[in-house]
């Protein structure tokens, strides 16, 4: 497995491939929902590609403030679901905040999730809420 981080091009496609796999085929989120306007040509992304080339999970990285960075969209292709990928993405987009100078990471999280990013450090700092139709949470982070 190789894990790539960058906004090239071809990476994008990429994490775009596996959201549209996960989120709106698998799990049938409006397509309209899950694609938006933080989906830039120069957004970063953190992609997991098979020993065969084929991105089979991703995270996208996004700017808060001067301080604070916001993994989303982690998804991993069922196929190659635990084999920790989800963890390994956190990991790197993480990696990458802290050598761009973010202190703080907060993720916005269904539900269902929450136990998987405790479990990656991060701690409920919200009430639980709805964001597109799903319920959902904020967890935070401080970056070492």
């Amino acid at each position: 497995m190789k894990f790539h981080t960058g906004s090239e091009p071809w990476n994008h496609a990429a994490a775009l491939y596996v959201r549209m796999s996960v989120f709106v085929i698998e799990r049938t989120i409006a397509i309209e929902d899950e694609f938006d306007d933080n989906d830039e040509s120069d957004r970063v992304y953190v992609v997991a590609y098979s020993d065969e080339g084929k991105p089979v999970a991703t995270g996208r990285f996004q700017t808060i403030d001067d301080t604070t960075m916001r993994p989303g969209r982690i998804a991993t292709l069922k196929e190659y679901r635990g084999q920790h990928l989800g963890a390994k993405i956190i990991e790197a987009l993480e990696k990458y905040g802290r050598e761009q100078g973010y202190t703080k990471s907060i993720i916005h999280s269904e539900m269902t999730a929450k136990g998987f990013y405790e479990r990656q450090g991060y701690e409920v700092s919200s009430a639980p809420y709805e964001e597109d139709g799903v319920p959902a949470i904020t967890l935070t982070k401080k970056l070492l």
